[in-house]
């Protein structure tokens, strides 16, 4: 078999643009084909007869179709199969025979569509993922429970601020005023071990990194030194050289996290060290949320105010123009007999119109007079003879009574048990003045000498009209302070003092300073510990008033205002 010369009218599908080359004819069988492509006969694997001729030439020579498609034997003329889209793939186009276009955009439905289909569908997913988060942000009470750094949930309970693990028997207790029943609104147990306090790990408390310079204190706050250990609330004081100074303690503080007004807050104590050896500073207090601990720009002009009258006691160093007298002489004698140094009521009742002031008014139109009063439920302390351990239970106040008198009369500071509980020697100084009885603690309840904790609190109603302040230690009443013992003093013209409407929050710290006491490094031993079992919130059904913000007595905006500059943080 031969391959012949192709025709001189391309077949369709067999012709090629080059005469010369080879036709592929259809009666050629594959077994022809394979046997003509070898090049020399020896290559062939079929033997060569003597009507055989094997091609020399090759697969690309034989069967390469030329560039033309016009040439492969197809019609593929203009004339012939048109196809609706044709004029999509033909550049020139002929422009003389088809009408004038106009320029302006085709909209067609399914365009319409498939806009509108995108524009849906990113509407969903900015809604999912930026409406949703935003919109569920803003409704989210302040107090809803966050994780923290080891992986904590706090549990929902009544009002949402209830640990769990609080026994059923501890949700109502009975007032120690008067006998009604008060209902738990916060709980912390502590069970919890390994729980850290740095910024942003908890929900309701944050451990301070700072000095405390406003009482000389000899160490340096560290959240390092605060943790839950064994079920336990732990605050270590530790002697190691940090930030310049030797020791290093610990400050832990609900600051515009958790606050209080009025009501019953009480702890399970072990205190630190030993009952007989003086030195150490341990302490759960609470103060008004305008002021932060430790952060004097928040406190001055601020603490420990407690006042709502527009007069003298608002004026700097509680005079104006050296009046009244007895400002000027029945003060501190270590200052010359002057009675305060302090720089004012920085938010008064006399101020202005207009005037920074977070607020609110009276039916009158001035403003209620606003500060950071502090209520310390125990500092503990060693003293007497011979040496044993006592808690000083106070209240600290401005403007002051001259020569730092209250009227402490048996109507107005009542103790339960003089046997243990006397009138604290100290009573106040150019910056305070203070409302204190100091009462012996159980003396096993320290870390040296037996495992166990000892119950301290106190109770507080709010205002003018039968306010008060009752402590607890031991789980009994230690004393109780009327309203009308901080009440009007003419003698330095001024008004009087309703005990703490401020929301409260709670502070616990573990320090050390000669400002409140000598201290025997000869008998300390360090590390020691300040460990609390719990700390409960209780009060009245009807006087449920929980949150840093309340209405009031409000204090978010003037917080996030004074935020810049940064008054409240470092």
């Amino acid at each position: 078999m031969s391959i012949s010369s192709a025709p001189s009218t391309p077949r369709p599908g067999l012709a090629s643009t080059d005469s010369s080359q080879p036709l592929l004819r259809l009666s050629q069988t594959l077994r022809d084909i394979r046997r003509d492509s070898w090049a020399t006969g020896s290559d062939s694997p079929y033997p060569a007869g003597p009507t055989s001729r094997i091609s020399t030439l090759t697969l690309s020579e034989k069967f390469t179709l030329g560039p033309d498609p016009s040439q492969w034997g197809f019609d593929v003329s203009r004339d012939g199969v048109i196809e609706p889209d044709d004029d999509l793939h033909d550049p020139a186009g002929d422009k003389e025979s088809e009408p004038a276009k106009s320029t302006a955009p085709k909209v067609s439905f399914r365009g319409l569509a498939n806009v509108g289909c995108l524009s849906f569908l990113c509407a969903i997913f900015l809604a999912l993922f930026i409406g949703y988060p935003v919109i569920t942000y803003a409704n989210t009470p302040r107090y809803m429970p966050r994780i923290n750094s080891t992986g904590q949930v706090p549990s929902m309970g009544n009002f949402g601020l209830i640990d769990f693990d609080t026994p059923s028997v501890a949700y109502t207790v009975k007032s120690k005023r008067d006998g009604t029943e008060m209902v738990l609104v916060f709980s912390d147990e502590f069970n919890v071990d390994g729980r850290t306090f740095y910024p942003g790990d908890d929900p309701y408390w944050e451990a301070e990194d700072l000095h405390y310079w406003a009482t000389n204190n000899r160490e340096w706050y560290d959240p390092e030194a605060i943790t839950t250990a064994n079920g336990k609330l732990v605050v270590t004081f530790s002697q190691k050289p940090t930030h310049g100074l030797s020791f290093q303690g610990g400050l832990l503080s609900s600051w515009n996290k958790f606050c209080f007004t009025g009501g019953y807050i009480e702890a399970a104590v072990q205190l630190p060290g030993l009952n007989n050896v003086a030195g150490m500073w341990p302490a759960i207090w609470t103060m008004g949320n305008l002021g932060r601990a430790g952060y004097g720009a928040t406190l001055d002009g601020m603490w420990p105010y407690t006042y709502d009258s527009c007069d003298v006691g608002t004026a700097p160093n509680q005079t104006r123009n050296g009046l009244p007298l007895a400002a000027m002489t029945q003060g501190d004698h270590l200052y010359n007999f002057e009675l305060s140094y302090l720089p004012g009521q920085k938010l008064s009742r006399c101020t202005c119109n207009g005037e920074d002031h977070p607020g609110p008014k009276h039916l009158d139109g001035t403003y209620v007079g606003r500060a950071a009063p502090e209520i310390d439920m125990i500092e503990a302390q060693v003293g007497g003879e011979p040496k044993r351990g006592e808690v000083s239970q106070s209240a600290q106040w401005a403007p002051f009574n001259h020569r730092y008198s209250w009227d402490n009369s048996s109507d107005n500071m009542i103790i339960t048990d003089p046997s243990i509980s006397h009138l604290n020697d100290f009573v106040g100084s150019i910056t305070q003045q203070a409302t204190s009885v100091v009462t012996d603690t159980n003396q096993r309840c320290y870390e040296y000498v037996e495992d166990c904790y000892s119950v301290y609190g106190f109770e507080y109603k709010p205002g003018y009209d039968n306010a008060y302040i009752a402590w607890v230690s031991d789980s009994k009443i230690s004393w109780t302070i009327n309203v009308a013992g901080v009440g009007p003093d003419p003698t330095v013209e001024i008004s009087g003092r309703p005990i703490p409407q401020e929301p409260m929050y709670m502070i616990v710290n573990l320090g050390m300073s000669e400002n409140f006491g000598a201290i025997d490094f000869e008998h300390l031993i360090f590390p020691n510990h300040l460990r609390v079992d719990y700390v409960r919130v209780y009060q009245r059904p009807d006087s449920i008033n929980i949150g840093c913000n309340p209405k009031d007595f409000p204090t978010q905006d003037y917080i996030n205002k004074c935020s810049f500059p940064p008054v409240f943080s470092l």
